[in-house]
């Protein structure tokens, strides 16, 4: 079962393969997964926006919010709880860093999509991979919420 939550998705960009019903059961297993007891916000109601941006739009949020003068695959805004405990954030995905990766990786778009909404949603959640113990538990949370689906895991070399 999902936990209480909101998804809003915005198209800068047609992307047909990426529907707003696959977008939010993406999102939705996620968010299951990550929020599941024994985390202290499982219950909570979350808000996210998800959209999805070419790569002058991509680029131009990449060098405004983090210096990079690059478009980068997903780019996850962390808002926290309000004070009624409502968890927001927003996720950026650009589409054509997204294609040019799934066919460099050899991966299949559906699956590089999922990942990184994945990847996104627990950002949002304030999940991290700055320090080694924390990219070991958010990659591990990423591959099991990935299997779930019949996923690969995506950091298997």
């Amino acid at each position: 079962m999902y936990p209480d939550f909101t998804l809003s998705v915005q198209y800068a960009v047609p992307a047909p393969a990426l529907p707003r019903w696959r977008l939010r059961r993406w999102v939705g297993r996620a968010l299951a997964a990550a929020l599941a007891p024994p985390d202290p916000r499982a219950g909570s109601p979350v808000a996210l926006t998800l959209r999805i941006v070419d790569a002058g739009e991509g680029r131009a949020l990449n060098a405004a919010w983090r210096g990079r003068d690059a478009a980068t695959n997903v780019l996850t805004f962390e808002y926290g709880a309000d004070p009624s405990g409502l968890i927001s954030g927003d996720i950026v995905l650009c589409l054509s860093v997204l294609e040019r990766e799934a066919a460099e990786q050899g991966k299949p778009l559906l699956h590089h999509a999922a990942h990184l909404v994945t990847h996104g949603v627990l950002h949002a959640l304030g999940h991290d991979h700055i320090e080694a113990d924390e990219a070991e538990r958010m990659e591990a949370l990423e591959t099991r919420i990935l299997a779930a689906q019949d996923i690969p895991d995506p950091y298997a070399t």
